[in-house]
């Protein structure tokens, strides 16, 4: 009988019940959307901002007093601790090594060059550092990185040096000063130290293969390989610095206490989240000896861009839900009003508050379950077409938000019918059946 009741009231009021269903199905499709992309917009920002550059900046421990100027390091070549560049590898080791995109060292040194063998020396600063490096990882696999994975947005006309020959590019400023003389396809002589006192040493050819533009102080240096630089600075398999391009999650409360401080669980927790703060002590974990630091500039923006987009999408899903529930809870009072009559005539028969509220909260269950589907179906689709969209890649169907959907449908479908059933629970069958 009690499902007779419910077959038939689907019968006698479609209209109604179908009104209620795409309520629910425009809602839900709208969390569906909105929950996909949200579950996966950390990571496709994070990797957006990773052409930003690194996030990370590690140095000696022991470091002198720096002497920094436009960014370039300007302490003499002897003074100051060094990395060993052998150990970089066991950056693919920590627990977060596959959130570890791309790593670069970087070894600056006050040098001099001659546009000829015989020519005048001028003072230059030589970067050293990777383009495309392979590096060797402790399981026996190889790691490819440099300022390709980095530094990507440095621009070159020409081509990039290749690591291990005696190549370089020179900023564009530094082409600027002398035209013709550095560009592309011509070669300089480079030597260790300033031009005092330095006319007899080393000069080492170094073939210029483009001129790049970085809008930093490398724009008025020459950038070659590592091991040029090494050279010059009498620091064989050494650097200076490594900045380090790593997937994180934005900052919160726990990512911002010191780890000392915090309870086991906290510290696990804390340990197994891709926090910059976490990836930074594990690296510290690997390269003993240095001290890792997030660059603030990069960290903070990507943090907060995240969080808000994040934020933004959390509230289209709620205010989705609410105009769900308010379309369901309108749509319901209308339909206790219009089956006064049918409740009534129930009531008069014997039948029980907890059975009128049992039909109703079965037919609205019911209208969940179908909205909800579809919804979850479109929703799929719209999250699929909104990837596509604003990151250039569909967002990936997720089934485990299926049961998710379904029941969040089923807490909207009740929620907005409360109202309307505590009214029809409230109605007296003898005044309905005078008519009044």
């Amino acid at each position: 009988m009690f499902a007779r009741l419910v077959g038939e009231s689907f019968v006698r009021n479609p209209r109604r019940k179908i009104l209620a269903a795409s309520a629910l199905m425009v809602g839900m499709a709208v969390a569906t959307a909105t929950l996909s992309v949200a579950l996966e917009v950390g990571d496709r920002l994070a990797r957006e901002f990773r052409s930003l550059g690194a996030n990370l900046l590690v140095t000696p421990q022991s470091d002198s007093l720096p002497l920094e100027v436009g960014g370039v390091d300007y302490r003499p070549v002897d003074e100051g601790a060094y990395l060993p560049e052998d150990d970089l590898g066991k950056l693919k080791t920590i627990f977060w090594r596959n959130n570890i995109i791309g790593f670069t060292p970087f070894l600056d040194v006050p040098a001099s060059f001659r546009l000829s063998e015989n020519g005048s020396l001028h003072p230059i600063v030589l970067i050293g550092t990777w383009y495309e490096h392979g590096v060797p990882v402790p399981d026996g696999t190889t790691f490819t990185t440099g300022l390709a994975s980095t530094h990507p947005w440095w621009t070159v006309r020409g081509r990039w040096f290749r690591d291990g020959a005696n190549e370089g590019v020179a900023g564009s400023a530094l082409a600027a000063q002398y035209p013709g003389e550095i560009a592309a396809g011509k070669t300089i002589y480079v030597q260790a130290g300033s031009t005092a006192g330095r006319a007899s040493a080393e000069l080492i050819p170094l073939y210029i293969t483009g001129v790049v533009s970085t809008g930093g102080s490398e724009d008025h240096a020459l950038i070659a390989p590592l091991g040029v630089a090494q050279k010059l600075s009498d620091h064989p398999g050494e650097f200076r610095q490594l900045f380090v391009s790593a997937l994180t999650k934005p900052a919160d409360g726990l990512s911002e206490r010191d780890p000392a401080t915090m309870t086991p669980a906290e510290h696990d927790r804390w340990y197994c989240s891709p926090y910059i703060s976490s990836i930074g002590a594990q690296m510290e974990t690997a390269l003993p000896g240095t001290n890792v630091r997030p660059i603030r500039r990069v960290a903070e923006t990507e943090g907060e861009i995240l969080s808000r987009v994040g934020t933004l999408f959390w509230i289209v899903t709620l205010a989705a839900i609410i105009a769900a529930a308010l379309a369901v809870g309108a749509t319901s009072a209308t339909t206790v009003i219009e089956r006064r009559a049918e409740v009534g005539v129930m009531k008069a028969l014997g039948a029980s508050n907890y059975l009128v509220a049992g039909i109703f909260l079965v037919e609205q269950l019911i209208l969940a379950a179908g909205g909800g589907t579809i919804g979850f179906v479109c929703g799929v689709v719209l999250a699929w077409a909104l990837g596509d969209t604003v990151f250039g890649a569909p967002a990936t169907p997720r089934m485990i938000l299926l049961p998710v959907i379904l029941g969040l449908a089923g807490v909207v479908a009740i929620a907005g019918s409360l109202i309307p059933l505590r009214r029809a629970m409230g109605f007296q069958p003898a005044p309905i059946l005078r008519g009044e």
